[in-house]
């Protein structure tokens, strides 16, 4: 195995790419929870789903780490890509909007395991301020620029109506934090510099209903198909 070189270091890593490296990362680690240390290309994209060739090309962005005939160190490699995305160290991270999802968020443990952590939980209501929600307390959202000043965060998320998504966005900028991950259904206006991963549970189910709808269509069944009933009538 061999290390990156610098000009490797400074190449600039396609998004599609980096979309898949927390992928990666996630196959790797189920491989080493299973006592395999070293697998090939294939290995690795079969775990991961996608294909061998596809693996290899965003892997070259990442330097030289395989081993030929050998394949590929798991616990290495696995260093390697969670060195690239970053979380080899620990995020801060801040939740605005405690409702359902709000607490859904708080609670989910995978937050920690992979690097970040939950600092602060903050919502508008002052029915929720001091409820604990996963051992840490609610404050009003008022407490934003103090909470990211002491806590140095980058990263918010947005759990909010879809109606107040844009005043808190605006504020967690003002405040500094460069990076939100969106989970109201709106669509966000920030400024250069400023990273939005938007997640939309209801377009992702929308998604699914066109694949279902094309797979009764192809089955033969015309009720599926919009437009196939009244042209019959």
């Amino acid at each position: 195995m061999t290390t990156r070189s610098s000009s490797e270091t400074a190449r600039v890593i396609p998004e599609a790419t980096v979309a898949r490296l927390p992928v990666y990362l996630r196959a790797l680690t189920a491989l080493a929870e299973s006592g395999i240390r070293t697998c090939s290309s294939e290995d690795l994209a079969v775990a991961a789903g996608v294909n061998s060739a596809k693996l290899r090309k965003d892997l070259s962005y990442l330097g030289s780490y395989g081993t030929r005939g050998v394949g590929y160190d798991v616990d290495y490699l696995r260093y390697q890509i969670a060195r690239e995305i970053g979380v080899t160290q620990d995020w801060p991270v801040v939740i605005v909007g405690i409702g359902n999802l709000g607490h859904a968020l708080a609670n989910y443990s995978g937050f920690r395991s992979r690097g970040f952590r939950v600092v602060a939980l903050l919502d508008a209501d002052p029915h929720v301020h001091d409820e604990l929600v996963a051992g840490v307390a609610v404050r009003p959202f008022d407490d934003l620029e103090a909470i990211v000043a002491e806590h140095g965060v980058a990263i918010g998320v947005i759990a909010t109506p879809a109606v107040a998504a844009q005043n808190v966005a605006d504020r967690m900028v003002a405040t500094g934090i460069t990076s939100i991950l969106n989970f109201a259904p709106a669509v966000l206006a920030v400024p250069d510099g400023v990273d939005v991963r938007k997640v939309d549970l209801s377009i992702e189910l929308q998604i699914l209903a066109y694949h279902e709808q094309r797979k009764a269509h192809d089955a033969g069944d015309p009720a599926a198909v919009p437009g196939v009933e009244e042209a019959a009538l």
